[in-house]
This record gives structure tokens, sequence and C-alpha cells, in this order.
């Protein structure tokens, strides 16, 4: 690494641009500001406003339930941990019971969009570099579990499938098979994804003792998911802090020590077979009949009773939050989203680029899988 360059005090010697947000290397609408000397990145800013703005405050003005539409867009790869954090706060306010089947339910849904976003982001650090037909595989893939929850929501992206008290609606008549089907569809193509990105020279040179987080940056920056676990952490919300029926589901924490883009990578591959195995368990394991919601009262007078609560999942990219505070209206007195975007895209990315070159600047932010919405929110 060379020296730092201030930009401020030398601006002849470096070079100023900014990557994104139009740019097909930036998860979502963000943007870096970068000074260069040569092609290695001596400064970087990290960016967002450009999509999604004032989550918090804006459900601070609607009623408890008219909020469950926007929370989805928070996060729009995997849109139902926000459904379930901010329908486990209503929840433990307002003390209603979720009855046991819609707790399966729930879970189902959860590792579903696991699955879904894992297949995308294996895909998408390849398609970062130029090997766009893993790429597409994942997004094909992913697609097929879309139409899972098409069929079971009616919808594709935004869902607003899990309310308080449960879920909208049961299974429909042969669902569970379908799943299978579309696991095994996908299983049979695994061993080929594998092949073309894991087993690939490149790719391997692209990633292997590239984009570094140090085991001590953990607890410094609050890491999480993936980008935690790749660097040797053992920190899972679904082991350590149970919720649903993940305490009845028989799995291992995933991790890995390379500390690299390639841990990273390695971590969300196995990921995807852990899902794969967590859905079949659910559904052998769920009960066969019973409710899937709890009567609620008539939501357009609906009080929460007055207090403050914070909830938390597992989210494929770490612990997502909801602190929730009631006052006893008719809306929310204040709401804060915890999302791992926040540490991952910022001070941690900025630390990263820092002595990096110019070509992995996409690679290394790809490898931390952001949403920023859960930024700018």
């Amino acid at each position: 690494m060379g020296a730092v360059i201030d930009p401020a005090t030398d601006p002849k010697k470096t070079t100023h641009l900014y990557f994104g947000p139009q740019h097909p290397g930036v998860t979502g609408n963000m943007s870096i500001e970068m000074w260069f000397d040569g092609d290695q990145v001596t400064k970087a800013i990290t960016h967002v406003g450009y999509l999604h703005r004032a989550f918090e405050k804006l459900m601070e003005k609607r009623l408890w339930i008219q909020n469950f539409p926007l929370v989805c867009r928070i996060c729009v790869p995997e849109p139902d941990i926000n459904e379930e954090c901010y329908a486990m706060a209503i929840e433990e306010l307002a003390g209603i019971e979720v009855p046991e089947k819609a707790k399966w339910i729930r879970t189902l849904v959860l590792e579903l969009a696991r699955f879904a976003v894992n297949l995308m982001a294996f895909g998408g650090q390849s398609g970062t570099l130029g090997l766009h037909t893993a790429g597409m595989w994942g997004i094909t893939f992913r697609d097929f579990v879309l139409d899972l929850f098409e069929e079971l929501t009616g919808a594709r992206i935004y869902h607003i499938f899990i309310q308080p008290g449960g879920v909208r609606r049961d299974l429909p008549e042969g669902f569970e098979g379908r799943v299978e089907a579309v696991l095994k569809k996908i299983e049979e193509r695994l061993p080929e994804l594998d092949r073309l990105v894991l087993n690939n020279a490149i790719f391997k040179l692209r990633t292997q003792g590239v984009g570094i987080v140090k085991p001590e940056w953990i607890e410094e920056y609050g890491l999480v998911g993936p980008v935690a676990r790749a660097s040797g952490s053992t920190r899972d919300l679904r082991k350590d802090a149970p919720y649903e029926v993940y305490n009845q589901l028989e799995f291992d924490v995933v991790t890995e020590t390379g500390n690299d883009i390639f841990a990273r990578a390695m971590v969300r591959r196995r990921e995807i077979s852990q899902s794969m195995s967590l859905i079949r368990q659910i559904l052998k394991k769920m009960p066969k009949n019973g409710p899937v919601a709890t009567k609620l009262p008539n939501l357009t007078t609906w009080r929460v009773p007055a207090g403050e609560v914070y909830t938390r999942v597992e989210s494929s990219r770490g612990e997502y939050g909801y602190y929730v505070v009631s006052d006893g209206s008719l809306t929310p007195r204040r709401i804060h989203v915890r999302g791992p975007s926040y540490v991952h895209a910022v001070p941690l990315l900025e630390r990263m680029l820092v002595g990096a070159n110019i070509a992995d600047v996409s690679n290394i932010m790809v490898s931390l899988t952001t949403c920023p919405p859960e930024i700018e929110r």
C-alpha cells in the first residue's frame, strides 16, 4: 500500500471519481466517492439517499397495520425479515399469542427468503467479476423461489404476508410438494454452479486474499452475518436467541476462517445447502391442522399498549432489529431499524477500500451484500 494522499492538501496527485449510483457493480442505489493514486484507492466515502428515505418517520405517521406494505421496501431482496421484526414487536407490546402452525409457516417464509437471497448473492459475486453466467444462474434459481412466494402470498417481491398474530393464510393445497420440486431442481444444478465458481482459477485469484475483514474488526464495528462468520464468528440469532421454531430444527452455524471475499462466498454457498435442509425439516415437522392467525381488534382504531421493545431476527446478512415505542395511540411513537448494511457499507467499506485496486472496488462491496435503504431509513 502506498502512502495515503490527502486530496485537500495534494489535489494534483489524485484522481477523484464517483462509483455509482448508476453502475452494475453497485448493490442498489448508492454511490462511493473515491480518490486514487494511480489505480489505488486512497480515500472512500459512502453516499446514500438516491432511492428510499425517511422510512422511520413515515411509519410514525401511519396506523400500526398500515406500515406492513412499507417495511417491505427497506430491503427489497429480503422483505420478510422486516415484516417479521415489526410483527414481533407489536405482538410483544400487545401481548398477542401466535398459533403454533403460524410459527412454522413464518419460519418457512424466512428460510425461503434466505435461500433466494443467498442464491442471488452467490451468483452476483461472480457476476461483478465478469462471470455473468453464474450471475444469471443465481437470478434464475431465485426466480423459481419467487414463483413459490407468488403462489403463497400473491406477490413475488413485497409479500405483506406476515401480520401480528400469525400469517394471512394457510399453505395452498399441494404446496409442500411444489417446494420440494423446486429444491430438487436447484439442487441438481448446484454442482455445476460450484464447478463454475468455486473451482474457477480466476474467481479464486480475484477473491482469495482480497477484501480482508480482520477478526478484531467484528466487535469494533459490530459486524454480523456472513461478513463476520467468514472471519470465524459463530454468532447466529437462530441459535443464540431462537425465535419462531428454530429451536426445533437441527443445524450448525456455518463459519469460515479465510477472512476474505472467497470465504464470504463459501459461507453463502454452504448456507444455500443449509436452507434447503431447514426447509425440508420445516415441511416434515409442520402441523397439518390448526389456526394460522389470532383474531385482531378493529385495525382502524387499534391502540397498541404503551411500552418499548427491541425485536431481532437473523437475516441473510446478519442481525436485523427493530426498536419500537408505543405511547398507546393509533400510531407508533418511535421506530428505529437496525440493519447490517449501515456498519457494513459505511465504516467497514470505507476502511476496506483504502489501499484496494480500482478493479476490486465492486468485488469488495458486493461481498458485503448491502441494502442501501437500511442506511437512508
